[in-house]
């Protein structure tokens, strides 16, 4: 066997005495699960809730569900200290309590991922196994001992066929086949916020959930008192990873879209792009800070408190003082207004006891909760909620351009304004961005709790107000932040990280670079990267490490009539090969398309807003603005040079190409009437 050969020593006796071992470790998992399911949660101790104790044991019982279709272990790792580890999705244990398999975000399993000839972290050896319908079928093995001739990182064929089979469903796992340079993202300590710059195929999404699991399993008290959030671009995103999560036995995140954070309610209002793009500025937030502020009037007459017989009166230079204070503190606008009849019962309480009187808690509480206090609170310093604030900004020019002060220009300022006022703040109709606004006014008004960990997918396509939304739902905690800035396709898409994090509200974080391709192959990675040039120049292009080049195809038809019969012969062609098949399209040719296949009986899903479909079909039809973040295994792009001309200008139209041009896995094949744009050869 060559230096260069893969390390395969795959021997019957061997993989059927494995079988053997798996089958037993899936008795030992029914095992475990049939003891979970049959504790009594009526039956808590004392300091439990039956309902509290319930629901921990329905979460257990849902993460010892075996999937026949894979194994509960995918690796072994031979050291000297006795029996191997088995590494898995999750723990398993014998009767008597010894593990069986190892979670792969065990200590001990890192080395799985990292250890090499140079490092090999106490390791002899490294098993992978192959793995088809529930069934091992093939062992591979790699020598850690340094004590053959092969080279230090020989090529695995199990890890590359694991990478590149077919999916039939939405995207799967990655715990097999992470990469050293993943895992050290993986497993980042949970106070470290990390930004993670990945190129179309690196993994960076699969990276991030990955984390998202690991940090439930090393912090999962911590984790479970405080909350892990997943923030995707769209609802056809958080459906596609939906099922990685529960694959590695977590069902304890949430997902939700940046829209989905601001506001359980659509946006009722379009704007133009320039518009958007000014309510999305930071300077945005201190326009909202001085509106919120500005309705704290100051004190022109003493507050005068009947006590029995006598009136205690406070100076208005003095309750100035206290509303000064109070303003400058750093809290939040209704609770700073919570302490001021405190404070003003407070310094009536210093003027009786300088008066000889000896008022004691109780006295002050009543002076706080008296009608001449609660009417005074109410004229200097007013309730007020968050579509008022923004109700009053954008009909009034006198509200703007105090608030405004010296932020916006005057022709900035003219554009905020309603061109024709509602009549109501209950009548008013809010755009996105106006929703990002109420949040922040929202949180000027009372603090948004923060999660413990925030997972926030295609960072570079958020606004700076949306980042800063974000950033207040992990203030306290930490973050993992993944995007490609070659991959915004918004007008405010960011050309910094540092810029973006800052925003974010994690100036102190670490920033990860992942150039390697494992998803999308060379063919086809090399074809898109042709835009970077134009688009995002100075950004390296990713490289693909598959020995397999996958296949690109360039299709030029007569009209838009061949454009449909041609995709209707790449859909036939991709069916005959296994996994799915994804066919991106400008967002205004889905509907059209979707009649002409359905004509010809190709069954199929839309991914289209208004066209959602739980169901599991081979043939999607992708609009071009849902497909960031999504893949397949066989990609059909209808028309390039039309997605790009659909966005508002030329850079974010070859960036929202790019995107769509690295959704493949192992084919991608190009159908086209109009020419290519000319950075593709067009």
């Amino acid at each position: 066997m060559s230096a260069s050969d893969p390390p395969t020593v795959s021997y019957d006796a061997e993989l059927a005495q494995e079988q053997r071992y798996l089958t037993a470790a899936r008795a030992s998992l029914a095992r475990m699960r049939e003891s979970a399911m049959a504790l009594d949660p009526t039956r808590a101790s004392d300091g439990d809730s039956s309902y509290d104790l319930a629901v921990t044991l329905a979460r257990r019982i849902a993460t010892l569900q075996d999937d026949p279709r894979t194994t509960l272990f995918f690796g072994r790792l031979d050291h000297t200290g006795g029996e191997p580890y088995y590494i898995g999705r999750r723990h398993v244990s014998d009767a008597g309590g010894d593990p069986v398999v190892l979670d792969w975000r065990a200590p001990v399993s890192a080395a799985f991922y990292r250890a090499s000839r140079t490092e090999p972290m106490g390791m002899l050896r490294r098993r992978r196994f192959g793995v088809d319908h529930g069934r091992l079928t093939a062992i591979e093995d790699e020598d850690l001992t340094g004590t053959d001739d092969r080279p230090d990182t020989p090529r695995s064929g199990i890890l590359a066929d694991e990478i590149e089979r077919p999916r039939t469903g939405p995207m799967r796992d990655i715990v097999s086949t992470i990469q050293p340079e993943q895992d050290l993202i993986v497993r980042a300590d949970v106070g470290t916020t990390v930004c993670v710059q990945g190129a179309p195929g690196t993994g960076k999404t699969a990276v991030g959930l990955h984390r998202a699991a690991w940090l439930l399993y090393a912090h999962r008290e911590r984790l479970d008192r405080t909350g892990v959030l997943v923030v995707g671009p769209n609802r056809a995103f958080l459906d596609h990873i939906s099922a990685v999560l529960p694959a590695l036995g977590e069902i304890r995140v949430h997902h939700a879209t940046a829209a989905d954070l601001v506001s359980d309610k659509p946006a009722r209002a379009d704007e133009t792009a320039d518009l958007a793009v000014l309510k999305g500025d930071s300077r945005m937030a201190a326009v909202m800070h001085r509106a919120v502020w500005a309705h704290v009037q100051r004190a022109t007459e003493p507050l005068v408190v009947p006590r029995g017989v006598r009136k205690w009166r406070i100076p208005a230079y003095e309750v100035q003082e206290i509303l000064d204070e109070l303003s400058t503190r750093g809290v939040r606008y209704d609770a700073a207004r919570a302490m001021l009849p405190q404070r003003l019962a407070h310094a009536v309480l210093l003027r009786m006891e300088r008066s000889g009187d000896s008022p004691d808690d109780r006295v002050q509480d009543a002076i706080a909760r008296s009608a001449p206090v609660r009417k005074y609170v109410a004229s200097v310093w007013p309730t007020i909620d968050a579509t008022a604030v923004l109700f009053a900004l954008w009909s009034s020019p006198e509200l703007l351009a105090a608030a405004a002060a010296d932020e916006l220009t005057s022709d900035e300022q003219a554009m905020l304004l309603w061109d024709k006022p509602f009549r109501s703040k209950g009548s008013a109709r809010w755009s996105a961005a106006d929703l990002v606004l109420l949040d922040e006014i929202g949180d000027q008004l009372s603090r948004v709790p923060s999660l413990g960990h925030v997972m926030l997918d295609e960072a570079q396509d958020l606004s700076q107000m949306q980042l800063r939304s974000v950033g207040r739902r992990c203030s306290t905690g930490s973050a993992t932040v993944l995007g490609d800035i070659a991959q915004g396709t918004t007008p405010w898409a960011t050309d910094s990280w540092a810029t973006t994090m800052q925003h974010l509200g994690k100036p102190e974080h670490h920033l990860e670079v992942l150039d390697r391709g494992f998803r999308v192959p060379a063919s086809v990675i090399d074809f898109a990267a042709r835009l970077l040039p134009a688009m995002a120049p100075g950004l390296g292009a990713p490289v693909s490490v598959r020995e397999n080049p996958g296949r690109l195809d360039l299709l030029q038809v007569e009209g838009p009539d061949a454009v449909a019969d041609a995709v209707r012969d790449q859909i036939g062609a991709a069916r005959g090969e296994q996994g799915s098949i994804g066919v991106i399209l400008p967002d205004a040719r889905v509907a059209q398309l979707s009649r002409a296949l359905s004509a010809a009986g190709i069954e199929h899903g839309r991914l289209d807003q208004n066209h959602g479909d739980d169901s599991d079909h081979q043939v999607q039809l992708v609009p071009a603005t849902v497909a960031k973040g999504l893949e397949f295994d066989h990609v059909i792009v209808v028309e390039p040079a039309a997605i790009a001309a659909a966005e508002p200008d030329r850079r974010t139209g070859l960036r929202r190409l790019y995107v769509v041009l690295t959704r493949a896995v192992s084919s991608l094949a190009v159908v086209h009437a109009e020419a290519l744009p000319v950075e593709l050869g067009g």
